[in-house]
């Protein structure tokens, strides 16, 4: 049995919203066992071995929750290399070995919307089973799209499974595939709402389902317990997976009115994941992204601000997801800066960011009241962190802040994993810039970033 655990002299934030307070944290059985002098009165009488843990000048916290993280895609520069260059055991081995990067980051609790071959399904278990390492996980299986769905365009195959997409082309292939996943053991049911379609992708992402479709999904998912969650861009179809009944909608860029109400009606969550275009319109430049690019996806989150705020202060619980699994995020780097974002561009507080990116994100694992926040009886997925992130968010980004990581009332090994080798055949082999006449006879020299000719071999 796992000792109990005294956290003293910590700086608390609760993950509700409450300023932080001085307090001591009694942690037993898994669970927070009891908050302020209380603690420190059932420490002296428990009669089980106790641990005293002094975090005097640090901050303890509910560990973070992502809800929009891809375990499985393993931060791939492109859905063709997660599409055709991934192997099943490989990749679910490989996802393992980065959840640990999540801990170290400071995330106790995920959501992954979607996988290559549903294997994050295997991963969630596996972890539950203590037979791997990462945390608190909920999943989808594959992503439901129609033959014109998804974000990949022609990429996808009209019928069946490509890479982590699911094509159905009837209501009875709807059927069958929402009740297979289930059985596999998905805790959702993840609809591709809207995708983009080449010829016409200067129309933005559009809606790919009928009204009827959408409730089929809901109704068939919800008869046997089982929430949905749909991506969503653009009005017409935040709207109408709001009306078909949907539990959690991603994204949600480009609300009307019309789709504001409904969301703010039913207070369906909302989880932005933003962070990918934060960071584009950062970062994009000195990557070489397209200036074009990069104002498009500074377009995304700006169009979003005021029916976010709307929906923020109607009482719609927003919860924070990093999208990580792309090279653009990184594992282990940016699972905080979706509060940056809330805070930078919907003009949260601190600490309201902080209880989207904790208490809120219980939502997304279906535990709602029992992680992501300081109280009695609440599941210990805690963090102690050096300074105060209620001045200021970003310091969970920042290397070395987390300093200890507790999931579930046990102390995690947060220390750096081995360094990872090269897998052939798993990435796209790059050859640089390209080389255009003018770049090679310009000053003999290729420029930095570009491929060597002792790199090909």
């Amino acid at each position: 049995m796992t000792n109990a655990v005294l956290f003293q002299n910590a700086n608390v934030i609760d993950g509700a919203g409450r300023a932080p307070f001085a307090a001591s944290v009694l942690v037993s059985d898994g669970k927070i066992e009891a908050v302020g002098p209380e603690a420190d009165a059932r420490a002296n009488h428990l009669a089980r071995r106790i641990d005293r843990l002094d975090v005097a000048g640090r901050t303890l916290m509910p560990g973070l929750i992502d809800t929009h993280c891809h375990l499985a895609f393993d931060d791939a520069a492109s859905n063709s290399e997660i599409f055709f260059q991934r192997r099943n055991a490989l990749s679910a081995l490989v996802a393992a070995y980065n959840a640990k990067k999540l801990l170290r980051a400071g995330v106790t609790g995920l959501l992954d919307p979607d996988s290559t071959f549903e294997n994050m399904i295997d991963l969630r278990d596996a972890i539950e089973a203590n037979v791997a390492e990462g945390p608190r996980m909920s999943c989808g299986s594959y992503a439901l799209i129609t033959a014109v769905g998804g974000t990949a365009g022609r990429l996808i195959n009209d019928t069946g499974i490509t890479g982590y997409y699911m094509a159905v082309r009837s209501k009875d292939e709807i059927v069958a595939e929402v009740r297979r996943q289930i059985k596999a053991g998905a805790d959702w049911i993840k609809v591709h709402v809207t995708g983009v379609i080449p010829r016409l992708s200067h129309l933005g992402e559009l809606c790919v389902w009928t009204d009827e479709e959408l409730e089929l999904i809901t109704g068939t998912a919800h008869d046997l317990g089982t929430p949905v969650m749909g991506h969503c861009r653009g009005a017409g179809a935040t709207y109408k997976a709001a009306k078909a009944g949907f539990d959690l909608i991603f994204h949600a860029t480009g609300m009307d009115d019309r789709a504001l109400e409904i969301i703010a009606d039913k207070k369906i969550p909302i989880s932005p994941a933003l962070t990918f275009q934060a960071n584009m319109v950062d970062f994009g430049e000195r990557l070489g992204t397209d200036a074009s690019l990069i104002s498009l996806f500074e377009r995304e989150i700006t169009d979003s601000i005021e029916t976010m705020q709307k929906a923020y202060k109607a009482g719609v619980p927003l919860l924070c997801g990093s999208e990580s699994g792309f090279s653009m995020v990184p594992y282990g780097h940016w699972h905080y800066r979706e509060m940056e974002v809330f805070v930078r561009y919907f003009g949260l507080t601190n600490l309201q960011a902080i209880e989207c990116g904790t208490r809120n994100g219980a939502i997304g694992l279906k535990m709602p009241g029992k992680v992501g926040e300081i109280a009695p009886g609440m599941l210990a997925d805690l963090i102690i962190v050096d300074g105060d992130p209620s001045k200021d968010v970003r310091i969970l980004g920042e290397p070395g802040r987390i300093q200890q990581v507790m999931v579930n009332g046990d102390f995690k090994d947060i220390s750096e994993p081995k360094t990872r080798r090269n897998i052939p055949g798993w990435r796209h082999a790059g050859m640089g810039l390209q080389l255009t006449r003018e770049m090679a006879m310009s000053d003999g020299r290729l420029p930095a970033g570009s491929l060597h000719v002792e790199e090909l071999h």
